[in-house]
């Protein structure tokens, strides 16, 4: 299988906001980062792919196949992680797991209850009795415990320490490295998207800006500082976010591989500095140009 999951052009209108043709694809064994401002229409997007929400246009293809009558194959072999986790909270993780695992064909007690030893949670516990980290760690569980081929996280790292943010994340990795599982998570955390996505999607006003594979991104995106005749105006206009100062101006650019050449007489002398850049400043370059627009 080529693709695991191919998003094409989907569209969803609210009174105040539009999914605007969002389409990417995801495949095996790569894990993908959806980063936007919130309200961007990551969550919108991934309720469409988990069919929570009907799309006014657009395909979704889960394993190639479509929802409709293979809805229940399709999400037998997805493990989901909602931005908010739902259980009941007078009952135990123990019942809780009971409860759950009647609705898939492949779980895996054993792998369940490694999980939870990994993530110091009692079987005995109630939910109501887990912190904000400890209930994300169950949904983790319970997403992983079912063998699944492909996990989507909405937001899973969101409000929680650094700490339990670190080990969540290191799962992820490990899973999908170790069991060629393919990953679709999304965030508004810069730090967690760099940390273990392979490629990148970036999300802003309910329209895909860029998508790249992450390394390949942060070598051709940097941030140039350079004096006022020290740049052709071709590549001074093109910048993005430019910020103009009485000793100096600068500003991003995505295509420092084609321009690198042109300066390079002004960076070897020192009147064109260049300098990287994080997911941060490129998001926050699709943001201001948004609103500009």
């Amino acid at each position: 299988m080529d693709r695991i999951l191919c998003v094409k052009d989907l569209k969803k209108a609210y009174k105040e906001f539009l999914l605007d043709g969002v389409s990417f694809q995801l495949n095996p064994g790569s894990i993908m980062g959806m980063i936007g401002p919130n309200g961007s229409g990551k969550t919108t997007t991934i309720k469409i792919i988990m069919n929570l929400l009907k799309a006014d246009n657009g395909t979704v293809e889960v394993f190639g196949l479509t929802y409709g009558n293979n809805e229940k194959e399709i999400k037998n072999r997805i493990g989901y992680v909602g931005e908010e986790q739902y259980f009941y909270q007078n009952k135990t993780v123990a019942w809780t797991e009971k409860f759950v695992s009647q609705f898939y064909r492949q779980w895996d007690k054993s792998r369940f209850h490694e999980l939870l030893l990994q993530f110091n949670i009692s079987a005995a516990k109630k939910i109501k009795e887990l912190s904000k980290g400890m209930k994300v760690k169950l949904a983790l569980a319970i997403a992983l415990s079912h063998n699944p081929e492909l996990l989507i996280l909405d937001e899973p790292t969101s409000g929680l320490d650094p700490i339990i943010r670190r080990e969540i994340l290191d799962l992820l990795q490990k899973t999908s490295h170790e069991e060629n599982k393919s990953v679709l998570f999304s965030s508004h955390i810069t730090d967690d998207i760099l940390r273990i996505s392979d490629f990148v999607t970036f999300i802003v006003n309910g329209k895909i800006k860029l998508i790249d594979e992450k390394d390949e991104l942060l070598s051709k995106w940097k941030r140039i500082h350079f004096k006022v005749d020290s740049l052709p105006d071709s590549i001074k206009n093109s910048l993005k976010n430019r910020q103009d100062q009485m000793f100096g101006s600068s500003g991003i650019t995505d295509q420092f591989l084609k321009i690198r050449q042109q300066m390079a007489s002004g960076i070897d002398s020192g009147t064109v500095k260049v300098e990287n850049v994080n997911l941060d400043d490129i998001l926050i370059s699709f943001v201001t140009e948004n609103e500009r627009l």
